[in-house]
């Protein structure tokens, strides 16, 4: 995370946005900073407002109101192509092309940046090896040759191909079974420590929340209703809806620890 006083990397001031005209908001009046160097989950029930903020950072989805930053850049500034070339995008079901290998599909951004292809090629193995997948044993494969995890892996190199200083995460563990998500979650969470990447991530799975971010910034019916660490949201919030959403994890954990003293 930055140093305090250090400018955030994304600022989210006062955005509404609505897909009916204006009818009805989707995402009201959010703010939000996000530290350059943090991992910030939107954490929520589905139809929250959760992808659709996430959205509102690349233009995906346009504000209605309101100032978006990136960089202390002005995100509606920017041709929004360009924009989304440097900020690294990952989905759940990733979204590989089919008919490419994998070394063409993590290629991608920087062919479209018309980087030299001997830099193309070394970036492309140095991200196999990083995700831990070597190139010289998937580069040439097909996406259909893959497991889950695998392409949620090549997923990651992808976004990461352009060296960008910002990535979304929408829900990107959710389809996996749970021994790879596990694993891909401390994998993705030490490459982000590593790079020194801003991430914000979108979950609806609250251990996930907890295990994985700096702070979680909660949404209900399109608002923030809360932001801190997960320490504090779970201790100390004074929001009913938070405090309801966070007795799931410490119910669960008690129940394990009863099971396992049981057996014992």
């Amino acid at each position: 995370m930055s140093a305090p006083g250090a400018a955030p990397m994304i600022t989210l001031d006062r955005v509404s946005s609505s897909y009916d005209g204006g009818r009805t908001l989707a995402v009201r009046e959010v703010s939000l900073d996000v530290a350059a160097g943090e991992l910030l989950v939107l954490l929520g029930e589905s139809g929250c407002g959760k992808t659709t903020t996430l959205k509102l950072i690349n233009r995906l989805v346009e504000p209605t109101e309101g100032g978006i930053t990136v960089a202390g850049r002005n995100v509606l500034e920017h041709d929004p192509i360009s924009l989304r070339r440097g900020i690294g995008y990952v989905i759940q079901g990733v979204g590989l092309f089919p008919h490419l290998s994998v070394r063409e599909n993590v290629a991608i951004v920087p062919r479209l940046l018309k980087w030299p292809a001997a830099d193309v090629r070394t970036r492309v193995e140095a991200l196999l090896d990083m995700v831990g997948l070597p190139a010289a044993e998937f580069a040439d494969r097909a996406p259909s040759a893959l497991s889950g995890g695998q392409k949620q892996r090549i997923g990651v190199a992808r976004a990461l191909a352009a060296r960008p200083e910002v990535m979304l995460m929408d829900e990107p563990f959710g389809a996996l079974d749970p021994l790879t998500r596990d694993e891909l979650q401390e994998h993705v969470r030490g490459l982000q420590r590593r790079l020194g990447l801003t991430v914000v991530l979108v979950t609806h799975d609250m251990t996930e929340a907890l295990l994985l971010a700096d702070r979680i910034a909660v949404m209900k019916d399109g608002v923030i209703v809360g932001c801190d660490t997960p320490g504090r949201l779970l201790n100390d919030s004074t929001n009913a809806y938070i405090r309801r959403l966070m007795r799931m994890p410490k119910r669960q954990a008690d129940e394990v620890e009863r099971i396992a003293g049981a057996a014992s």
